[in-house]
């Protein structure tokens, strides 16, 4: 009889087991939502793309022509448009239907990638056409957070914003995993034309996907003569909310300081361990595979982030582990303590997209967002910084210097 009856502590007890698989549950409702879904799975293909197409160019550019600052230029070519037309991306992105963009956007690639793959396999391929499908595509990623991004905030419901967000942003870390990974192991069996092949199809694939979205949007003129105009409103907001100025100030260190480290990533492979083309992708993933661990937490909700207060701390993380990286003597640390600078990319790629969502007003969400695109844009300015440092003083020393004026970035903001 003892056990007929469940004691209050008991009671207590269930109710908060409950309460917390409830609001588990509640934290991934967005994963029930097949527009999501869709905005999802294209970015994913997107992103792993992306980064498959980074490392390839950058290794037949260093394989042709030994030039760290070539290398540079080729990640430029793909980085520059961003800081040219984003605030401009954000405008369009706001005017026009979102959907249409995206699946151009897409096709585009594909078209562009296919060109490329014919190009390799033919043997007539040159730096200069890597160089040019990279300014295509940088000119179609200069669109990603007006568009792909705006939309997630407008497919889910505001609460689970954060949740959706990390998500997306976990899986942008697993396609920078393997990306990198597929680059690498594909350059090294296929060669160049084999790596484009695989790009184009799965550009291809995520298009087709992206046209079954079903998705509303009140679209409107874009009137040429009210660009300048609606860019200097979305500044004007920026400036006015301290959380949306942090993420612009940061995301500019991070991607001229930080993120630069990427164009080293094969000059360092190569010649300061002296790896193959697969470990130099496996070098290339280990600060995704960091942010992954950080991003199951986020996108699980087993993991809250405080906001703008996140953003810098993460920011400062990956800087710390890159000087540290950039000092060791050996590939197997030099991995470890990429990983560990990944948890702090996690936290600031997070909050870069959520700020933005949950605190810009919605009739300026995208040109926001097309004004934080122009921020990352400046990543070819650290870009062909280190390029010119790596020539001088070597791909280490460059790094170590790069993220040291990171730091004190960080410590200004």
């Amino acid at each position: 009889m003892a056990g007929c009856c469940t004691k209050p502590s008991d009671q207590r007890t269930f109710k908060m087991a409950s309460e917390t698989i409830a609001s588990a549950s509640k934290q991934r409702g967005f994963l029930a939502t097949p527009s999501y879904l869709r905005l999802w799975f294209a970015g994913g293909i997107g992103n792993a793309m992306r980064w498959l197409e980074l490392l390839v160019a950058g290794i037949f550019t260093y394989e042709v022509t030994q030039s760290t600052v070539l290398v540079a230029l080729v990640i430029v070519a793909r980085s520059l448009p961003m800081l040219l037309i984003g605030t401009i991306a954000g405008v369009v992105g706001e005017a026009l239907n979102r959907k249409r963009l995206l699946v151009t956007e897409l096709f585009v690639l594909a078209v562009s990638s296919a060109v490329l793959c014919v190009l390799a396999f033919s043997g007539q391929i040159r730096v200069w056409h890597v160089a040019l499908g990279g300014l295509v595509a940088g000119i179609v990623w200069a669109m990603e957070l007006a568009v792909r991004r705006r939309m997630i905030g407008e497919v889910v419901a505001f609460d689970q914003i954060g949740p959706a967000v990390a998500f997306d942003s976990l899986t942008n870390s697993i396609a920078r995993v393997l990306g990198p990974l597929a680059g690498g192991a594909v350059f090294e069996t296929l060669g160049l034309g084999g790596a484009y092949f695989l790009s184009a199809a799965l550009y291809l694939v995520g298009g087709f996907v992206v046209r079954g979205l079903d998705f509303r949007q009140v679209s409107r003129k874009l009137r040429f003569g009210r660009i300048a105009i609606d860019i200097v409103e979305g500044l004007a907001v920026a400036r006015a909310n301290r959380a949306i100025l942090a993420v612009i100030l940061v995301s500019i260190i991070m991607n001229m300081f930080a993120f630069s480290y990427s164009a080293l990533i094969a000059p360092i492979g190569l010649d300061v361990y002296g790896v193959s083309p697969i470990l130099v992708g496996a070098l290339a993933a280990a600060e995704p595979l960091g942010a992954i661990a950080a991003g199951i937490a986020l996108s699980a909700g087993w993991l809250r982030l405080n906001g703008s207060r996140a953003l810098v701390r993460g920011s400062l993380l990956f800087l710390i582990g890159l000087m540290a990286m950039a000092m060791s003597p050996f590939y197997s640390l030099a991995f470890v303590l990429l990983l560990i600078g990944g948890l702090g990319t996690a936290a600031f790629s997070n909050m870069q997209t959520t700020l933005i969502l949950t605190e810009a007003p919605l009739v300026t969400r995208s040109r926001v967002l097309g004004i934080v695109t122009m921020c990352i844009g400046t990543g070819p300015l650290g870009v062909l910084a280190i390029g010119v440092l790596s020539e001088q003083l070597g791909p280490s020393l460059a790094i170590l210097i790069m993220a040291g004026l990171g730091v004190s970035g960080l410590g200004l903001v």
